[in-house]
């Protein structure tokens, strides 16, 4: 009886004052800088990973430790300020959130076994990527999270203004270093666009949540693995975050010149805002979608009609099962609510698989023909030759009425002559699967002088 007596007060102690407990950092890795702080983020801070309120102790014999009060069950990692310096694992592994339940007077050891930005490796970004903030705050959600971008080469030596690409998994964007399995080269990508004429675009990478992943990028609960925290994160990009990139850089805002991309995940939560948001987002890039995460979302895409013309790229990979059939069923399911054929694609790669590889190879097909405005086309005025569609994917088309020539020439832009093809009377057709995507020159050489044109392979 009086164990149980015991028992009782101290949870009757423990839930009106709160039980103590003091966290010891006990071993740190070898190359562990004792000049930064060690601070602590859980739930209990809304994971801020540098409040002060949590900043450990050093302590002589280079430990370090910070006493919290509460009760219950939290969860929570340690940072050196920031989520670029966050703790990893034994070959820099994601770690699961630590987690502690109170008593009424406990201690925790822990290990830090590697710090994020200490685990070797090779930084790959470009000088035109940085970070906006390691710690952007998110209202919606009560956390915080790095936010990247990355700029066009000419943007600081320029007064333009340039459309915005909003993109998921920043991790994975522009730094091998960061990422878990491989980077999309985003930053290489544009930066090669541009030497070939491409006016270019901002993208802005928003790092994911780790564990809070899944929960962020579906707005619909999947009963074995969560989610439910979509429309949240959604409200982020649009509430909070597109305002302040729009305040604090030259960005065409209107919707015409803003997009958001992701792949798996992020291209389930891409899908969602764009068609939730068609005020805001004119493109929409859907990269290997987890549709099957949340059934809803083929209800979500009957309910939610047409308001604006819209941009809409799917991708899936022949490796990939069953997500080609999950996108032609979206596509089908999107053209009840008034959507066209022009203003959705579905690209199948026998190759593709769900990996970050596959996604960097498409990436630039897929901004291209979301963003044809960034592409710089010329025509001759005196209509002596024309090519089109421009952007072209698979066939293109010549006009070539006052050509005396019965040939022309492609050349890419290295000055290599790709292909002789022979001109036909009028219009003449040619099959260009076979070339690989990039900014071509067409040329036709007549006896006064040279006919030419560019036109853009997606």
């Amino acid at each position: 009886m009086k164990s149980k007596l015991l028992i009782f007060c101290l949870l009757t102690f423990n839930f009106i004052f709160g039980a103590t407990v003091k966290i010891t950092i006990t071993s740190l890795p070898a190359n562990h800088p004792f000049d930064e702080d060690i601070y602590i983020a859980g739930d209990f801070n809304t994971w801020d990973p540098g409040n002060q309120s949590y900043k450990l102790t050093k302590n002589d014999n280079n430990t370090y430790s910070i006493t919290l009060t509460g009760s219950g069950t939290i969860k929570f990692k340690f940072t050196r300020g920031s989520w670029a310096k966050v703790e990893k694992g034994t070959n820099c592994v994601e770690l699961s959130n630590r987690t502690f339940t109170y008593g009424p007077s406990e201690n925790y050891n822990a290990q830090i076994i590697n710090w994020a930005d200490k685990c070797g490796g090779t930084h790959t970004a470009q000088p035109n990527v940085s970070v906006v903030k390691d710690s952007f705050f998110i209202p919606q959600l009560n956390r915080y999270r790095r936010i990247w971008i990355c700029l066009p080469p000419d943007y600081s030596a320029s007064q333009k203004k340039y459309p915005v690409l909003y993109m998921h998994d920043g991790q994975n964007l522009f730094d091998s270093f960061y990422s878990f399995a491989g980077e999309w080269g985003i930053d290489e990508s544009l930066n090669t666009l541009f030497s070939q004429g491409n006016t270019g675009c901002i993208v802005i990478g928003i790092d994911n949540g780790g564990t809070q992943r899944l929960n962020e990028y579906s707005p619909w609960k999947n009963p074995s693995y969560g989610g439910g925290e979509g429309d949240l994160y959604s409200r982020f990009i649009v509430e909070t975050l597109k305002p302040y990139m729009d305040s604090n850089y030259r960005t065409l805002p209107d919707r015409l010149n803003t997009g958001i991309m992701g792949s798996s995940m992020g291209g389930l939560i891409s899908f969602y805002a764009g068609l939730k948001y068609q005020d805001i987002f004119s493109k929409v890039g859907i990269f290997s979608p987890s549709l099957w995460f949340s059934p809803e979302c083929y209800t979500f895409a009957a309910q939610t009609q047409k308001k604006s013309d819209m941009k809409m790229y799917f991708l899936a990979g022949g490796q990939e099962s069953g997500v080609a059939q999950d996108c032609r069923n979206m596509m089908n399911t999107l053209k009840s609510s008034g959507y066209t054929d022009e203003e959705m694609t579905l690209k199948e790669v026998p190759s593709g698989q769900h990996s970050e590889w596959f996604w960097k190879q498409e990436f630039q097909a897929a901004y291209l023909w979301m963003f044809p405005s960034t592409v710089k086309t010329e025509e001759i005025k005196k209509n002596d030759i024309r090519v089109y569609p421009n952007p072209v994917n698979d066939l293109i088309f010549i006009e070539h009425e006052n050509a005396s020539s019965n040939e022309a020439e492609i050349y890419n832009i290295y000055g290599n002559k790709i292909r002789t093809i022979e001109l036909k009377k009028g219009n003449t057709e040619i099959n260009i699967k076979d070339i690989p995507s990039g900014l071509y020159y067409l040329m036709i050489k007549e006896k006064n002088g040279l006919l030419a044109t560019k036109f853009l392979k997606i």
